[in-house]
């Protein structure tokens, strides 16, 4: 199976080699899980680039930073988890109405919705979300992807205190908690993992996050390979791809990543970044599908959005600080070994060749080894009831 291909398993026995006895698991459902993938940027206490308006991208901590943009298909398994009742508008209209939205439709009453993605959009960028959406995204996942209300065992606490901010001054106030997981990328963070050379704690950068300081080209190899340093952005009157997609695949690029393995830092759509741009807006950075090479640049000055808008050239991606894992087998980081991270593993059993999400004991792949030490630590860690 390759990497990304989500499995559900009902009523199925899972075998797992443990201290010598085979542990037989058997369990009635484990819901699908929503699978970020990420990759590890290291080089800690690297030296910041010298951008003409404030130094950026020294983090002085290893980190790990979502691969892709947050696809469609991933924020429908959000809507679909906590928003039978919108609370907090997590759902824009505009994403189905639109010819630039990103094709979520939503049927049924408030108390009831349901959402669905068309199939060639699953894998692209979400888009209408504003900094709010992406930070209770981000809460989702560090409590675990749980069901149920937008609360604060949902989406209102977790790795940020939102509890009800929605307007711009409330969602300006909001910081990362001590103990955050999953988070949007401050600034610096973004940086660092698009255009550091990953070469030690340099201050080396690319102008580009394609791996280059030479421009890119905005074509989309048809067929593959990808002969590298592209990316989707508009020259004159030429999109990547026009109508109706406007926004590539995850990875669509797959020769052009970044030196720590990022894909679409430069141009698709803007993404949010946790930092605060002046009094009220939030940080945003990347470039988009409808704008020019130049927004790509490392050299570009820093932009910002007011957090409660919903932009048709804005969507994100997420981090995560791995350092916050109680326990080998705490996958999603909330502090708790349990049928969660149990899920995450078993959809992403099988994959192999790295940046697996599964992968516990970092040989690469997801496999039987991974699942015994999740179950030797099963229901342990600071957060379990």
């Amino acid at each position: 199976m390759k990497h990304g291909d989500r499995i559900g398993r009902s009523g199925r026995a899972w075998w797992a080699g443990h201290s010598g006895a085979m542990i037989c698991v058997w369990f009635v459902s484990v819901a699908t899980a929503t699978t970020i993938e990420t990759v590890s940027v290291g080089n800690r206490g690297n030296t910041a680039y010298p951008n003409p308006w404030g130094d950026i991208g020294a983090v002085d901590y290893d980190y790990n930073i979502g691969k892709y943009e947050v696809t469609a298909g991933q924020y429908t398994d959000f809507l679909n988890a906590v928003a039978a009742t919108d609370t907090y508008a997590l759902y824009n209209t505009s994403m189905w109405t639109s010819g630039f939205g990103c094709k979520i439709q939503r049927v049924g009453d408030e108390g009831s919705y349901t959402y669905s993605v068309a199939p060639d959009w699953a894998n692209r960028p979400v888009n209408l979300v504003s900094w709010g959406d992406a930070a209770r995204f981000a809460n989702w996942l560090h409590n675990g992807q749980p069901t149920g209300p937008q609360d604060l065992t949902t989406t209102e606490d977790g790795s940020y205190f939102l509890n009800g901010a929605m307007t711009n001054a409330e969602l300006a106030a909001v910081v990362r908690k001590p103990d955050a997981t999953w988070v949007i990328p401050t600034v610096h963070e973004w940086f660092k993992a698009a255009h550091h050379k990953n070469d030690g704690v340099t201050g080396n950068y690319f102008e580009f996050p394609t791996s280059t300081d030479d421009m890119p080209s905005n074509l989309l190899s048809d067929p593959d390979p990808d002969p590298g340093n592209n990316a989707t952005f508009k020259v004159g009157n030429q999109w990547t791809i026009g109508p109706p997609y406007y926004r590539t695949e995850a990875g669509a690029h797959e020769n052009s990543a970044s030196p720590y393995g990022t894909f679409d830092q430069g141009g698709n759509i803007y993404e949010w970044t946790e930092t605060l741009v002046g009094s009220e807006n939030r940080g945003v950075r990347g470039g988009t599908f409808n704008d020019t090479v130049d927004l790509l640049r490392a050299s570009r000055p820093f932009v910002g959005s007011l957090p409660d808008q919903n932009n048709l050239l804005v969507g994100f991606r997420v981090a995560l600080i791995p350092g916050k894992m109680a326990l080998p087998g705490d996958l999603n980081g909330d502090g708790c070994v349990n049928q969660s991270d149990l899920g995450i593993l078993l959809s992403d059993f099988g994959c192999t060749g790295g940046g697996c999400a599964g992968d516990i004991d970092g040989d690469g792949d997801t496999d039987q080894a991974d699942l015994g030490i999740l179950l030797s630590n099963f229901n342990q860690g600071p957060n379990c009831p």
